[in-house]
């Protein structure tokens, strides 16, 4: 097991806390782990995050994407000298979804003191991968 990557600790009942009045309540993003080196998190399925066609929307994967990650960057760092925001975003998707929900598991790929990278991969109910991501992260000092 890797030692834990967080600044201070993190609880999921924070990180919810804070993603009140947000898109990730708008889409029903939840935290539902938060592991040594990674964070975990799910997103429905359903007539929020569908596109005309009845599969899941590109854009909703990479918000779930980018949700993961910028809170996975945030937590790595101490809040009250710097913060972080996405710098750039990339998704592949490999897989269409068209219901239920999915899971998306956010690692860092580096940690620096300017940038972060992280690597977020989003998988169905059946434990396929759906869409794999690529997130830049500005740390910047507050």
């Amino acid at each position: 097991m890797s030692a834990p990557i967080w600044f201070g600790q993190p609880t999921i009942d924070l990180i919810s806390q804070m993603q009140q009045g947000t898109i990730d309540e708008h889409l029903g993003i939840s935290i539902t782990e938060i592991g040594p080196d990674y964070l975990k998190g799910t997103m429905p399925v359903d007539r929020r995050t569908l596109q005309p066609t009845g599969r899941l929307h590109g854009g909703a994967n990479v918000v779930l994407a980018e949700s993961l990650g910028s809170i996975g960057a945030n937590m790595v760092v101490d809040n009250s000298q710097r913060v972080c925001f996405g710098l750039d975003i990339n998704a592949n998707h490999v897989r269409g979804v068209s219901q239920g929900e999915v899971t998306g598991i956010a690692k860092p790929l580096h940690i620096g003191a300017t940038t972060q990278v992280w690597e977020i991969k989003i998988y169905d109910e059946k434990d396929r991968l759906s869409c794999i991501s690529r997130l830049t992260m500005a740390v910047v000092k507050r």
